[in-house]
C-alpha cells in the first residue's frame, strides 16, 4: 500500500475566514478538522505516482514488473486521463494504463476490476490507485460543500500467486442513475452569448469547455449512504460465504464520520474495527479508502491475514463493496 497528499492544509479555522461557519459546527456534523489542498504548481499525477511508488516499495516489486495500472479518479490532470502520465513517472513501461471513473466508489470498483482481470491470467502485478483533487471543483464560498472536500491519493499493489488463492473473498457493486442529480459537477462551456453550435459560431469557436463546481443535496446523500452501505457490505459478505463477525477492519469511503459510525452500528461492528482518518483529510473521493487503508497498514493496525471490508458510495449514484484478505 502507499499514499500521498499535498502539504498545504486548510483547517476549519481557515474556513471561518471564508464562509459563515466555525470549527465546532463543521466537526460535529462531519468529523472533519483539516483537508489537504493541491498547490498551483502541483499535479494530481505526481501524488498518484508517489503513492504508487510507495506501494511498489512495500511490495518489493520493480516498476518494470507492473503490467496494469488502474487510476481511479474523477479529476485527472488531462481530459484524456492521467494514468499514462503516472505510468511514465513510475517508469512502468510494461504496464497498460487507463483511468476508471466511478466517483467515490471508484477505488472499490477498480479493485474488483483488477482482480477479475488477474483471474483471466493476463496480468500478474497490478496497481490500483485512487486519486482525486476535488478542490478544483469546489465553490469555496458555498458552506454546504467547501467544508467537505480535500485532495489526496492512495494505492494498493495486487500480486498474482501460483497457488490460485485469491485475496478477494466477495464483492457487490451497484448504480442508480435516477438519483444522479443528488451529486453532480456537470459540463459547462463558454457559449452563453453565442450560437449553441460551437463549430459554426464565429464568436466562440475557441471557447473553453469546463465543468461546473460540485453541487450536492446533502440530506439525500446522507440518507442514501446510511441505508446503502450496510446493505452492500452485507451482500459482499454473503457472496463470499462470510459473516459480519469475520470482518477485522471496516474501511469505508471517508465522506462523513456520522455515516461511518452509523454504518458500523448497523453492521454491529465495534469501534475498534473502524478505520477512519477523515479528521485529517476530509472527503478525498476515490482516494479516501486507499489513503485510510495505507495509514492503517503502516501503523500496524492491519496485519497479514486480516479480513478487510471496503465500501465506497457517491456520485452516479454508485455504491460498491469488496471483502479482501490482506497480505
Amino acid at each position: 500500500t502507499g499514499s500521498a497528499a499535498p502539504s498545504a492544509v486548510l483547517t476549519n479555522h481557515d474556513l471561518e475566514k471564508l464562509v459563515d461557519t466555525n470549527d465546532e459546527w463543521i466537526f460535529s456534523r462531519t468529523g472533519i478538522s483539516r483537508r489537504h489542498i493541491l498547490g498551483d504548481d502541483e499535479s494530481l499525477t505526481e501524488f498518484a505516482a508517489e503513492a504508487a511508488a510507495k506501494a511498489l516499495e512495500m511490495g518489493g516489486v520493480d516498476a518494470s514488473e507492473v503490467d496494469l495500472i488502474l487510476l481511479c479518479t474523477s479529476t485527472p490532470d488531462d481530459l484524456f486521463g492521467s494514468a499514462c502520465q503516472v505510468q511514465g513517472r513510475l517508469g512502468a513501461s510494461n504496464a497498460v494504463s487507463y483511468d476508471l471513473t466511478a466517483a467515490c466508489s471508484g477505488f472499490v470498483v477498480g479493485l474488483v476490476t483488477a482482480v477479475h482481470m488477474m483471474r483471466g491470467g493476463a496480468f500478474k502485478n497490478v496497481l490500483v490507485i485512487g486519486a482525486d483533487a476535488l478542490s478544483r471543483y469546489v465553490d469555496w464560498r458555498d458552506r454546504g460543500t467547501c467544508i467537505l472536500f480535500g485532495d489526496g491519493c492512495g494505492a494498493v499493489l495486487l500480486k498474482g500467486v501460483d497457488d490460485g488463492a485469491c485475496s478477494m473473498l466477495g464483492f457487490d457493486m451497484n448504480s442508480d442513475g435516477s438519483m444522479n442529480k443528488a451529486l453532480v459537477a456537470p459540463f459547462d462551456a463558454e457559449l452563453d452569448d453565442c450560437d449553441p453550435s460551437k463549430p459554426l459560431s464565429s464568436a466562440c469557436a475557441d471557447g473553453k469547455g469546463s465543468f461546473e463546481n460540485i453541487t450536492m443535496k446533502g440530506s439525500d446523500i446522507f440518507k442514501f449512504a446510511v441505508r446503502a452501505v450496510p446493505e452492500v457490505v452485507g451482500k459482499a459478505l454473503k457472496a463470499g460465504g462470510l459473516e459480519v463477525e469475520d470482518i477485522d477492519h471496516l474501511v469505508l469511503h471517508q465522506a462523513n464520520q456520522r455515516i461511518i459510525e452509523s454504518a458500523a452500528k448497523r453492521l454491529k461492528l465495534s469501534d475498534d474495527k473502524i478505520v477512519s482518518n477523515i479528521s485529517e483529510y476530509g472527503n478525498t473521493s476515490a482516494a479516501s479508502i486507499p489513503l485510510a487503508f495505507d495509514e492503517a497498514v503502516r501503523e500496524g493496525k492491519v496485519k497479514e491475514g486480516d479480513v478487510v471490508a471496503f465500501a465506497g458510495f457517491g456520485a452516479g449514484l454508485t455504491w460498491a463493496s469488496a471483502i479482501m484478505r490482506f497480505g
